[in-house]
């Protein structure tokens, strides 16, 4: 499961990268020939100029573009509208009326807003996959310390395998060094040497003697013991840190529902204030749809939901990422 998933997210932070790095370039190609237009060149030049780069901007806006209006189209057909449905009516409107300015010999064109504005927002999901991503391999990590069994000893002091699942509060486990601890419990007998780095994040062995407790994944380094068990496996410490570490992977915190919340309600007051703005502006200059137009795009461009739609999520998963990469840093 963990490979196939590996396998589709690197798919997807490859597709993002390249899309980012395609919009990266066609941006600042087209920055440069918007400076000439900018500085002054004659109607020719301008002309020219805005050809070319509608001839780079549209195939870029196109194939970088995907991920947005794949994601809009996605929600629309489910009837509703999310955070990529503003940010796709902004490009192509950008772009449409570019076009328009091209092909009728108008002063300006915006094919720089349309590419920039990717390249901005495909920057942040690119993070934000990168740091899912980083997320997953920690739970990964994580789920190597998890014991798969132990052995048990029974009332009459027979030795028996059992699994971890079957692992219960009260039963009496027989730890040799090299094992892993599968369950939160005290030492019954016996004194050793554990690695608690998962813990810690210190190397340095720490000694636990009868009576003591000792956390599910530590490491047995020195000697035998009796452990009895406190906790079932999937309530212990390490399990969890791998539900919180899940959890934040999804990204389903308290503010990233907030969020959420947020996010339904954003995106139809964007798209309102936009219109709102277009039929007012056409309004106050007498039917001037281009330059009231020009300024409802402008709004849809102005309000795209970066921060609402990619930093809460992005603040969860970097700041699990990094604890869960503290804690195991000597576990590799």
């Amino acid at each position: 499961v963990y490979k196939r998933q590996d396998l589709e997210n690197e798919r997807q932070s490859t597709q993002l990268l390249k899309a980012m790095a395609v919009a990266g370039f066609a941006t600042m190609n087209i920055m440069l020939l918007s400076v000439s237009v900018w500085s002054g060149a004659d109607s020719s030049t301008k002309d020219l100029f805005h050809i070319i780069s509608a001839i780079v901007a549209v195939p870029v806006v196109i194939y970088s573009g995907q991920v947005f209006f794949r994601s809009a189209f996605g929600a629309l057909s489910a009837g509703r509208l999310n955070m990529d449905v503003p940010i796709s009516l902004a490009v192509l409107l950008a772009l449409g009326m570019s076009i328009f300015e091209t092909m009728t010999g108008g002063t300006e064109a915006y094919f720089d807003a349309a590419t920039m504005l990717l390249f901005f927002l495909l920057i942040g999901r690119y993070l934000d996959q990168k740091m899912r991503e980083k997320a997953r391999n920690s739970a990964v990590a994580l789920s190597n310390l998890t014991a798969k069994g132990a052995n048990r000893v029974m009332p009459d002091g027979e030795v028996s395998y059992i699994a971890a699942d079957e692992i219960a509060p009260g039963m009496v486990l027989r730890l040799l060094p090299g094992d892993r601890v599968p369950a939160d419990g005290l030492l019954a007998r016996g004194n050793t040497e554990f690695d608690r780095s998962h813990v810690t994040g210190e190397s340095d062995p720490v000694k636990r003697g009868v009576g003591q407790s000792i956390e599910a994944g530590a490491l047995n380094l020195t000697g035998l013991i009796d452990l009895e068990v406190e906790k079932s496996a999937d309530q212990s410490f390490l399990a969890e840190i791998g539900r919180m570490l899940e959890a934040a992977e999804q990204g389903r915190g308290h503010y990233t529902r907030i969020a959420d919340r947020m996010a339904r309600i954003y995106a139809p007051a964007v798209h309102l204030l936009a219109l709102i703005t277009f039929l007012f502006w056409l309004w106050t200059t007498n039917g001037d749809w281009h330059a009231s137009l020009t300024t409802a795009i402008a709004v849809l461009i102005i309000t795209c939901p970066c921060a609402l739609g990619l930093a809460v999520p992005v603040a969860h998963v970097v700041a699990a990422s990094r604890l869960l990469s503290d804690c195991l840093l000597y576990t590799s």
